[in-house]
């Protein structure tokens, strides 16, 4: 009901996010809010900017709930892999978290917390925080990206299932793929992720050792390219 005695019934930034994140990232809308809420989604107006602004108010509540561990004794990229790895499942822990944190990392308060507490950890290995910030985010866009992947297929797993044992088949039946691809090892998402996100920060550390600055990062990078 839109009224309570007589007066039009007030709503607050808590009882948004508390609605929205019972209806959690991928049901979100305004007009499924305000109807939990017995108000019209004009009242949600006061209290955020239209469907982007809920969806970042209800996105930094749950970014709010993760917390990242840094053990001091771990290497650089002993450290970025368990940080990307972290990042990952946290994000793989709330359905839809994902698309709101590749749309846009960070766009809040909470998802400047976490950058903000890796750029702290990487200063504690030898980085200045300008370089801190290109590692870390080249870390983390990694690492959300394949998070947004594993949810798009777990999103669509039911769909997919029958295409997925058909592709398969005629992989296997290929005459120039089948032979490989009966090779390959079964490998399960983690370590799949664990195995090329531990490449790609080899790579990041080698391009940005301790010391660098990110201008220097930047020519580095530069000159690998016209190398090639």
């Amino acid at each position: 009901m839109a009224r309570v005695g007589g007066r039009p019934r007030q709503v607050r930034s808590e009882d948004i996010v508390r609605v929205g994140r019972e209806l959690g990232l991928e049901r979100l809308s305004m007009h499924a809010v305000a109807e939990r809420l017995g108000v019209t989604a004009t009242a949600l107006y006061r209290h955020v900017e239209g469907r982007r602004g809920l969806e970042r108010l209800v996105g930094e509540s749950f970014l709010a709930d993760i917390e990242l561990e840094d053990d001091p004794a771990h290497s650089t990229e002993r450290h970025l892999l368990s940080f990307g790895m972290q990042l990952r499942a946290a994000i793989l822990a709330t359905p839809g978290l994902a698309g709101y944190v590749q749309t846009l990392f960070p766009r809040g308060e909470n998802g400047r917390r976490l950058l903000a507490t890796e750029v702290e950890a990487l200063g504690r290995r030898g980085y200045d925080a300008d370089a801190a910030i290109v590692l870390a985010a080249a870390v983390a866009s990694v690492a959300i990206g394949f998070a947004a992947a594993e949810e798009t297929r777990r999103q669509h797993r039911e769909g997919l299932s029958s295409q997925q044992l058909a592709a398969e088949a005629q992989l296997l039946a290929d005459t120039a793929l089948g032979p490989a691809v009966r090779s390959l090892p079964d490998v399960g998402d983690d370590d799949y992720v664990r195995l090329w996100l531990g490449a790609a920060v080899r790579g990041f550390v080698a391009s940005a050792p301790p010391g660098s600055s990110a201008h220097q990062i930047r020519a580095a990078l530069d000159a690998a390219e016209k190398e090639q």
